[in-house]
């Protein structure tokens, strides 16, 4: 079964689809079979980065049923066989608010396609569909740049994510905590406190949710120096009680926007540049973290 990266932020701009498309080129070449896939519903725009302008299969396909499984909408990258792209949506409203039944069976597929590892592109904010399908990594993802703003973006997706998972948790886990899932709470201290007072069982269910809960932080436009890093490794501490691991930076670089418009990820319009050399080391990084989950 395929292992998931998801890849998010609090805040649009901040390189997503940049990060997972050189990312997903980079594990293809490396001998991994990779698909990379857009679930930015409303604002889908993956396969630019692939010189894909006008995909023949979309997302939408799948969630219109035109097509009868994932498989049929994940195609390959001309110029890289071993990586496999599936197109985003957003081409209707409908696509672009798809019902926990239908982000069921897209989690089914999802699991079911022949790939060894699996990048998910998700839309930038904090509505539910962006904090499910982050929620469904194996390994998880926030990326940011040092900007005030987008900091702070990601300080209010970390809280949200955390939350999401915590009651994930206790709605599939425990009858007595499903009481809380109503509940609107305004920081992870108060549902903890909640949980606790909800009992011992409670409890238990959301700590040890919330101690699986440990995203990995990816720093674009990096100036070199670990200030950005460690402000946003402080929010996220805040949260979860222990400092977010650090996947990597990539520097701001030129070579990055000329090569987007180009079509084409930096690492094969410009694979001698900083920003390539960055994320060839963000790579390595992320196949020794996949190497280690368990198989499933």
């Amino acid at each position: 079964m395929a292992k998931i990266v998801s890849f998010a932020s609090g805040k649009g701009g901040v390189g997503k689809s940049t990060t997972v498309s050189n990312l997903g080129l980079l594990l293809a070449r490396g001998g991994s079979n990779v698909v990379v896939i857009d679930l930015d519903v409303g604002g889908a725009d993956l396969h630019v980065l692939f010189g894909e302008l006008s995909p023949v299969l979309t997302l939408s396909d799948f969630l219109g049923r035109r097509v009868e499984t994932l498989e049929e909408v994940a195609r390959p990258v001309s110029w890289c066989p071993r990586l496999r792209l599936i197109a985003g949506t957003g081409e209707t409203l409908k696509n672009t608010n798809p019902t926990a039944q239908t982000k069921q069976r897209l989690l089914r597929h999802l699991r079911k396609l022949a790939a060894d590892v699996i990048l998910i592109d998700i839309g930038a904010g904090t509505n539910y569909h962006a904090l499910d399908f982050f929620l469904w990594g194996d390994i998880q993802v926030v990326i940011s740049t040092p900007d005030p703003t987008a900091v702070l973006d990601l300080y209010k997706f970390v809280k949200l994510a955390a939350t999401r998972r915590v009651l994930s948790a206790l709605g599939s886990r425990d009858p007595a905590g499903e009481a809380l899932l109503g509940e609107d709470f305004r920081s992870i201290e108060q549902l903890m406190a909640a949980a606790s007072a909800d009992g011992p069982q409670t409890e238990a269910i959301a700590r040890e949710a919330l101690k699986s809960f440990s995203p990995a932080l990816l720093l674009n436009n990096a100036t070199g120096d670990r200030v950005g890093v460690s402000r946003i490794s402080t929010v996220i501490k805040r949260f979860l009680g222990s400092d977010a691991e650090v996947l990597g930076q990539v520097p701001s670089d030129p070579a990055v926007v000329a090569s987007v418009r180009r079509f084409l990820p930096v690492v094969e319009g410009d694979p001698k540049s900083p920003a390539a050399r960055a994320f060839a080391v963000v790579e390595r990084e992320l196949r020794a973290r996949l190497a280690r989950l368990p198989e499933a």
